[in-house]
């Protein structure tokens, strides 16, 4: 039996009033060189929301979910929540442990996927925020895309938006997977190198995503809808190579090539975040309005049962030591290793401390 004291969620953070939106933006940015101008424009998608992202919402409601999870199925296990970028950060959370005399920690990234912001970063994060003491012992749960808890909630989620569409248009639909946009640099150096395939892990894990997904709507549907991965979020300057095509733009080249519907898809997200408010709901819907197409989202699965239940198998994975064939995985997939390989996302800017890790 592994031994555990806690459970930490560790997530992305956002601002939670207008006032809170350009500290929230220079933590995120801190580093980059991004011009004030640049942060500015961004900070005015919060403002069309109050200055609010849903993302610190969404995570107490996981929180409080994982916690009546775990009552209810007797895991005596305390559950804690830091962020990256904005309170509770993880520093304060890993000080708020030691006094509550947490010395084994387990940590659940809101990230379901292999890449350097969505993992190593985040194991660099909690490096940082243990600080020089060694007296918190910290373990990551691996990615988990291909886990039916992650995966399940989305294949109910595309049904009721295409339900959602007129009757009309709903057979001749196309799915559009959608997901954060990264440098290409990035996306190509994402993962181990043992399990990355063509792009990297990054984008081959979204892809199975979206091939199991698309799969079983046909299956429940007898519809055997077109379906493409695309991306959203770029931030970058324009001369730096990211990943392509933008779901705008993708959405503009359907309607060129006569399709009169779609279903966008957030795969890259378990929850409402704002890029998926602003992006999606805002930009997306607006761009298909204006090209002709009926346009609805899929949700996020959020606090779905099925997620929450997730989060509490692979804790329990954890906590007995189970062989990873034994694993509850998608049909022809492992569970990632428990431990990052070396040189696993690596740090593009060089190598800092992380935990959780083989370097």
């Amino acid at each position: 039996m592994a031994e555990f004291d806690a459970l930490l969620l560790v997530s992305f953070g956002g601002p939670e009033g207008p006032e809170d939106v350009l500290p929230f933006l220079q933590n995120v940015t801190r580093g980059r060189d991004i011009p004030p101008q640049r942060l500015r424009e961004v900070g005015r998608h919060y403002d069309h929301f109050g200055g609010v992202s849903p993302i610190n919402t969404h995570n107490r409601e996981l929180l409080a979910a994982i916690q009546d999870d775990f009552a209810r199925n007797d895991l005596h296990l305390p559950v804690y929540w830091g962020n990256r970028n904005w309170y509770p950060l993880l520093a304060e959370t890993m000080s708020q442990m030691r006094r509550d005399g947490v010395r084994r920690v387990l940590a659940f990234f809101t990230s379901a996927y292999s890449s350097y912001s969505g993992c190593r970063q985040y194991r660099e994060n909690l490096a940082e925020a243990c600080g020089d003491g060694t007296d918190l012992s910290v373990e990551r749960i691996g990615p988990y895309f291909n886990h039916p808890g992650f995966v399940e909630p989305f294949v109910d989620a595309t049904i009721v938006a295409l339900e959602d569409l007129p009757v009309s248009r709903r057979a001749e639909a196309h799915l559009v997977f959608t997901t954060h946009s990264l440098p290409q640099a990035l996306a190509d150096r994402s993962g181990d190198g043992t399990e990355a395939g063509p792009g990297g892990a990054y984008v081959a894990q979204h892809r199975q995503v979206a091939d199991w997904v698309t799969n079983a709507v046909a299956r429940r549907t007898g519809v055997v809808r077109p379906a493409s991965l695309v991306f959203q979020s770029r931030s970058g300057p324009p001369e730096q190579p990211w990943l392509e095509p933008d779901v705008s733009r993708h959405l503009e080249v359907l309607a060129g090539d006569g399709v009169t519907a779609v279903v966008v898809v957030p795969i890259g997200f378990v929850s409402d975040h704002i890029e998926v408010l602003w992006d999606l709901d805002v930009q997306a819907a607006a761009r298909a309005e204006e090209v002709g197409l009926a346009f609805t989202r899929a949700a996020t699965p959020g606090t779905d049962a099925r997620f929450v239940a997730m989060v509490r198998a692979l804790v329990t994975e954890r906590l007995t030591d189970r062989p990873a064939d034994q694993r509850l995985r998608v049909a022809g997939t492992s569970a990632a290793p428990d431990r990052c390989a070396a040189g696993c996302c690596a740090n593009p800017r060089g190598p800092r401390p992380a935990l959780a890790g083989s370097d």
